[in-house]
This record gives C-alpha cells, structure tokens and sequence, in this order.
C-alpha cells in the first residue's frame, strides 16, 4: 500500500531497515497522539475509534472503542492500567513481532491514545520472552519517547501522564487469553479468571484495566491523524481499515503484507506470497493461525474479513494462514496441532487437561497404524464434547479442536486410508 493510505506508517523505512524515532516523526509520528491529548477529551477519543469501526486483531475481532467505552470513567474510580497483549504464541502467527521490532513507535503512540481515552496511568507491554530483539527494540523506543516528553509527566504540556514498561512472558500460550495474561502480569500461575467481572471493571491488580493486540494499539495512530471515514474507506467491504496478513508454507514467498482488510484469500497467496511452489498443490489452509478450522480450495475467493471467513465456518483469527500441501498428511499435521494444545493447556478443566492428550493419542494411533474401527466417531465425539463452548473454563480447548473437527470433514478418506491400510499413505514423499 502507498504511505498516504497506511495508518500502519512506516513500518519500515525506505531501505527496509528500522524506524527510529526520528524516521518515525518525519511520517508524522505522535501526531495523533498530539492531537488526542491537546484538541480532545476522552470521550471523543473513544467516540471517534467506534466510528472508524477498528476491531481487536488479536483474533476475536472484538470493537476496540467499545471495549474501551467499557471503563468505568470519574475522578473517583482510582488508579487503571492499559496493556497490551504481545505474547504472540499462536502457531503460524508473527505479525506483532514485525510490528514491534520495525516501528515501535507507532505502538507506543497507540497505547497514549488508549491510556488517555481511558485515562490510564499506567501500561504495559507483555512480551512474548522468547522476542529478545523486539525486546530490545522495544526497549530502546520507549527510552526515546521517555527522553522527548511523550511518556512520563504532563505529556504535551497537559496534565496527563503515562509510564510505560515492558514485562517479559514466562512463555505460554494460555497468556493470549487476556485474564490468564493479567494473572502472569501480577506474578500468578497463568490461569484464566472467572468472568465476570471483566478486566474493564476489574482487571491487572483489581483495577480497571483494557488488555489489546499490538496491532490494534498501531492502527490507532492513523485514525486519530486522518479521521474515521479515511480509515473505514481502505477496508474493501464490511469491515474497516487495513490487516496485517501473512503466509506460512510451500509458497515462493512467504511472508507478511499489509493489504485492505477483506482481501481475498486468492489475491493474498497468489499476488502477494508468489503463489505454490512448483510440484506441489494447495489442499487446505488454517485462515488465522493453528486453532482456526480448515479452510479448502473452494474457499479462495473469499474474503479474508471476520464475517466471510465465520461464515465458511472458520475464524479469520490473526489473518496468518498455515498452508497445508499435498504432500503433507493431514492426519499427522492435526497430529502435532493437538500436542502443542495439550501441553499448553493450563491443567484447569478436566475436559482440556485430560481430553487434549487423549485425543492426542487417538491420532498417533491412526498415524502409527494401530487404530481400530470406530476410532474415528470417538475422536468426533471428543471433539464435540471437548470443544463445547460451555464445557471448559475459556476458549482454549475449543480452539484446539477447531483444526480436528475441520479436518474430518475435509480430509476424512486420509483419515480412513491410515485405519484401513495400517499405515501412513505419505511416508516417503517429500
């Protein structure tokens, strides 16, 4: 996309290298953030965010102006925090690592603009502890907006002030769900708490809190610079703005694009990650990262929005799509999917605690050539029972289905083939 109509500005500079904060004002960088502070008052913050019709991309897709308008406001409710979620441990996903260690400026700014239309005092980044060069990166932009007067005291003159740290993740993805995340942020196991109350009542420290992606902090900026019609106008159908997509897999080039939210999924491997490696053919793909359903050939063209992508019966998740090939068994790719569901489960429900490894099981039986007729309606039923939405604590165990329960549906004569042959039909290809 051109720089006029990028409320992601300048995640790179012209060379491809990192933005510093000087290469990061020269696109108008804390401009927003100005412009927040001195001309507006929180409300009209929050007002112009829910109009621009920005949603969390950190998978949910949740109104981030509404989620903010949620914050008890008054002069009497006390100390609130505002963090963000970048602990990125999602399969697939690396969207916010990019973000982070190319232009950690404009999340930064996103997070002034948030704190003050909730009128927090204090925030922080959860960092996934494995992102040592983001840290780093991170690390060194918050110093730089510290030594210019953009955090800290009376910013711009006002009588707003924001401190902003970093907090490193013990590392595990039970921390992408928001209360298990505060939970690790005070020092606790990270289990999920029980809602209500929510974190915009009572969140980090029993204080009102707002938990948001990385990328959702760095579309904030743009809007504020450039209004709520401009953002809503680069997205190319219901929804608003731009997305931060990627491709994972036998492409010619993965990587990661921003591109107009509702993108096709064709457009997006073709034209932007080079299409299919020559040899190989696409048969399924994974739309927003491992806990998301199968998506099929027959799904290209549609758009890679939250509405469309739900309606093919998936979720758009982070917009990073795991691509699985032709020589790839679908078995054995579910197969590993459900190991890294069951050791991050956090051990709290029976259903995930016990269920993910069982399932697991199940499906090193059909890989390995020992499973037995009617494996296949007991690993549905597992499924069905594991991936009930009221049935567990949080969404983690019906996240770690979504991939098994689409892959019976697509791929069942792979699965079929193992029980009947005692084998794996791929073996041996490459």
């Amino acid at each position: 996309m051109a720089d006029d109509v990028r409320p992601l500005i300048g995640i790179i500079d012209a060379h491809g290298g990192k933005l510093d904060l000087a290469a990061y004002e020269s696109h108008d960088g804390y401009a927003g953030a100005r412009s927040a502070l001195t001309e507006m008052t929180p409300p009209d913050v929050i007002d112009l965010v829910k109009a621009a019709n920005l949603r969390g991309r950190g998978g949910a897709g949740f109104p981030t102006g509404m989620k903010w308008s949620f914050v008890p406001q008054g002069d009497d409710v006390g100390l609130k925090y505002l963090v963000c979620n970048g602990d990125e441990m999602e399969p697939g996903t690396f969207k916010d690592r990019y973000l982070i260690t190319y232009n950690p400026h404009v999340l930064i700014e996103g997070m002034i603009i948030g704190a003050f239309a909730i009128q927090a005092e204090e925030g922080y980044v959860f960092l996934r502890g494995e992102y040592h060069e983001p840290y780093a990166e991170l690390d060194k932009a918050i110093k730089e907006a510290y030594a210019k007067g953009y955090l800290g005291k009376n910013i711009f003159g006002t009588d707003f002030s924001f401190d902003l740290r970093i907090h490193s993740s013990g590392g595990r993805y039970i921390c992408g769900e928001e209360t298990a995340l505060l939970n690790a942020l005070e020092g606790k196991r990270a289990n999920p708490r029980q809602k209500p109350p929510f974190p915009p009542a009572s969140g980090a420290w029993g204080r009102p809190t707002i938990v948001n992606n990385v990328e959702s902090y760095c579309n904030v900026p743009g809007i504020l610079r450039n209004g709520a019609q401009w953002y809503q106008d680069l997205g190319s159908g219901d929804d608003a703005g731009t997305k931060m997509y990627g491709v994972s897999g036998r492409v010619n080039k993965p990587g990661l694009w921003e591109l107009p939210i509702g993108t096709t999924v064709r457009q997006i491997i073709d034209e932007h990650a080079g299409g299919m490696r020559d040899g190989y053919r696409l048969r399924g793909f994974l739309p927003g990262g491992a806990s998301t359903d199968f998506l099929v050939e027959e799904h290209l063209d549609l758009a890679m929005d939250y509405g469309t992508i739900q309606a093919a019966g998936s979720r758009m998740g982070t917009g990073t799509m795991i691509l699985m090939d032709d020589s790839i068994c679908p078995v054995d790719m579910v197969r590993n999917l459900e190991h890294f569901f069951a050791q991050e489960s956090c051990g709290f429900c029976t259903p995930c605690r016990d269920g993910l490894p069982w399932v697991e099981e199940l499906l090193i039986d059909i890989e390995e050539g020992r499973a037995q007729e009617g494996d296949l309606e007991l690993l549905e039923r597992n499924a069905q029972f594991i991936g009930g939405p009221t049935n567990t604590f949080c969404l983690h165990a019906p996240g770690a289905i979504e991939p098994l329960q689409s892959a019976l549906k697509y791929f069942r004569e792979d699965f079929e083939e193992h029980i009947k042959t005692g084998k794996c039909p791929y073996n041996g290809r490459a």
